[in-house]
C-alpha cells in the first residue's frame, strides 16, 4: 500500500531475474502504447508519435524490436495510415487540387491542377502489383503444384516412419538403461 492507502502501480522489469518495481512516469504503459500508435496512424511519423506520447524514440524502437504484439500493432497502424495516404494521393491525381490564380487586374480565378509527377509516381508504385495480377497462376497449375506438394509430403512421412522403425529395430526389445524408470517404454530416448 502507498502512503495514502492506495496501491502503488507495479511494472515488470526484464532483467536476469524478473522483478516488480514501482512504475515511474517514463515507464512504458498500455496508455502510452495506445497514444503512440494513435499518433503514428494519424501522422505516419515516429518522431511526432514519440513526442506526443512522451516516449523516447529509442524506447519505442526497442519496444518494437522486443515485443511482437506491439510490433504487429505498429505494422498494422502504418499499413492503415499508408493506405489512407495513398487514397488521398489517388484522389488528387484523378480529381486534381484546387489552385487559386490572381490575375493582374485583381480578379481571382479558381482552377483544378493535376500533378503529372504524382501520377507517374503512383504508376511506378503500382507497376509490380499490376504485373503480379496479370501473371497469377491458372487454377490448373495451382492444383498441380498442390498435388506435387502432397506427394512429396507423403514421401517424407514414409521415409521418417521407416527411419523410426529402423531405430526401433536397432534397439531391440530389451529396455535400455533408464527406459524402465521413465515409464514411457523408451519414448524419451526417441525424442533425441
Amino acid at each position: 500500500m502507498g502512503r495514502l492507502g492506495r496501491k502503488a502501480k507495479l511494472t515488470l522489469v526484464a532483467a536476469r531475474k524478473p522483478q516488480l518495481k514501482k512504475r515511474a512516469k517514463r515507464d512504458w504503459s498500455k496508455e502510452k502504447a495506445a497514444k503512440f500508435l494513435s499518433v503514428l496512424g494519424t501522422t505516419c511519423n515516429v518522431s511526432e508519435a514519440c513526442r506526443r506520447s512522451g516516449v523516447r524514440m529509442t524506447v519505442a524502437y526497442r519496444r518494437r524490436k522486443m515485443d511482437a504484439g506491439f510490433r504487429a500493432d505498429w505494422i498494422e497502424t502504418l499499413a492503415g495510415a499508408y493506405s489512407r495516404l495513398e487514397l488521398v494521393l489517388l484522389d488528387r491525381a484523378f480529381n486534381g487540387t484546387e489552385k487559386v490564380v490572381t490575375r493582374k487586374d485583381g480578379s481571382i480565378e479558381r482552377m483544378l491542377e493535376y500533378s503529372n509527377q504524382l501520377g507517374l509516381q503512383l504508376l511506378k508504385m503500382h507497376r509490380e502489383t499490376a504485373i503480379e495480377a496479370d501473371s497469377e497462376l491458372p487454377a490448373e497449375d495451382v492444383d498441380e503444384i498442390r498435388e506435387r506438394l502432397v506427394r512429396k509430403l507423403q514421401r517424407l512421412k514414409k521415409r521418417d516412419e521407416e527411419q523410426e522403425a529402423e531405430r526401433a529395430g536397432l534397439r531391440g526389445a530389451a529396455p535400455r538403461e533408464g527406459d524402465a524408470e521413465s515409464g514411457d517404454g523408451g519414448a524419451a530416448a526417441q525424442d533425441i
